[in-house]
C-alpha cells in the first residue's frame, strides 16, 4: 500500500523518542508547566506514532476470506485513538494553565529555553519527515498533527522561557500553556469528527447522494434507483450500492450488461469523489412486488 508511510513513520517515531527523554528530563528539571505539558504532549506523541506505524503496517496485509477489506480500516482506528487522547490533553493543559495563572510558580527559564530549543529541533526534524506524505491517509495526517502540535508547544516553552528571561513575569509558562491546548482541541476534534464519520459509515465528503440518483436515473431504461449507501472503508476507498430497476425487455435483449457498465462509469468519473468500487443490483419492474422494505 503506497500509502502507509511506514518507512517516515518509523523514522519520526525514533526522533520523537529521543525527544521526549530530553523534554522528561527537562520537565523534572525545571518544573515548568509548559514543559511538563510539552512532555506529555511528547508521550502521546511518541505512542501514538508508534500506533500509527503499527496501524500502517497492519493496513498491508491482504484480504482474506474472514477480512475481505484485509486491515485497511486499521489507518482509521489509529487516527481515532490518536484524536482522542490529544484533545484529552488539550483539555488538561487549558484547566491547569488557569490554576497557575492564578498561582505561578517560580521557574528557571534558562534551562528551559535549552530544553525548549532542543525539543523543538526534534519536532521540526519530525516533521520534515512526515510532510511530503501528511495527506496520503487519516493516519499519517493524524501522526503529522501530532509532530506539529508537539512542535508548536516546544516553540510555546521557548517564548515562554524568554519572556520571563527578559520580563521576569513568570505567568508566561501558563499563557504558553493555554495557547498550546488551544491549537490543539480544534484540530483534535476536527479528525475526531472526521474519523467518526468513516467508522459510523457516513457518505464519503463530497459526494451527494441525491446528484447520484439523479444522474443514474439519466442512464437509458433505468426506471428507478433506490437503496442507494455509500461510505470509506479507508483513505482513497469509497465504496457505492444502490438497487436499480431497469425495463424488463433489458434482461432478454442483453442491454442489462451495458447498463451496468454505464452505472460504474457514471459513478467512476463524474462526481469529485471517484467511485471505484461500485456494486449494482439490476432488478426488473416486477421484482418490487416481493422485495423487502427498501431506503431511499
Amino acid at each position: 500500500m503506497a500509502g502507509s508511510g511506514s518507512g517516515r513513520l518509523t523514522i519520526a517515531f525514533g526522533i520523537s523518542a529521543t525527544v521526549l527523554v530530553v523534554q522528561a528530563a527537562g520537565a523534572l528539571l525545571t518544573g515548568s508547566l509548559a514543559l511538563l505539558v510539552d512532555t506529555a504532549h511528547g508521550l502521546t506523541d511518541t505512542a501514538s506514532l508508534a500506533l500509527a506505524l503499527f496501524a500502517a503496517r497492519l493496513s498491508m496485509r491482504p484480504a482474506t476470506s474472514r477480512r475481505t477489506w484485509g486491515y485497511r480500516r486499521a489507518e482509521v482506528l489509529a487516527a481515532f485513538a490518536q484524536a482522542a487522547v490529544l484533545f484529552g490533553v488539550g483539555v488538561y493543559v487549558l484547566i491547569e494553565a488557569v490554576g497557575r495563572l492564578i498561582d505561578p510558580p517560580d521557574l528557571p527559564a534558562g534551562d528551559l529555553v535549552v530544553f525548549g530549543a532542543i525539543s523543538l529541533a526534534g519536532n521540526v526534524a519530525a516533521i520534515a519527515v512526515l510532510a511530503p506524505q501528511r495527506r496520503g491517509s487519516f493516519n499519517l495526517r493524524a501522526a503529522f498533527l501530532e509532530v506539529l502540535n508537539d512542535a508548536l508547544g516546544s516553540a510555546g516553552v521557548v517564548i515562554a522561557a524568554l519572556v520571563i528571561v527578559t520580563t521576569g513575569w513568570l505567568r508566561a509558562d501558563a499563557v504558553a500553556a493555554l495557547a498550546i491546548g488551544a491549537l490543539i482541541l480544534p484540530r483534535a476534534a476536527r479528525l475526531l469528527r472526521e474519523t467518526t464519520s468513516v467508522l459510523l459509515e457516513s457518505v464519503p465528503p463530497r459526494l451527494d447522494l441525491d446528484r447520484v440518483r439523479v444522474h443514474l436515473l439519466e442512464v437509458e431504461h433505468v426506471r428507478d434507483v433506490h437503496d442507494v449507501h455509500a461510505s470509506l472503508i479507508a483513505t482513497g476507498l469509497p465504496v457505492l450500492s444502490a438497487h436499480v430497476v431497469v425495463d424488463e425487455e433489458c434482461f432478454t435483449d442483453g442491454h442489462a450488461a451495458r447498463i451496468l457498465d454505464q452505472l460504474q462509469e457514471c459513478v467512476a468519473t463524474h462526481f469529485a469523489v471517484a467511485v471505484e468500487h461500485s456494486t449494482f443490483q439490476i432488478e426488473p419492474v416486477t421484482h418490487a412486488s416481493h422485495e423487502r422494505p427498501t431506503h431511499p
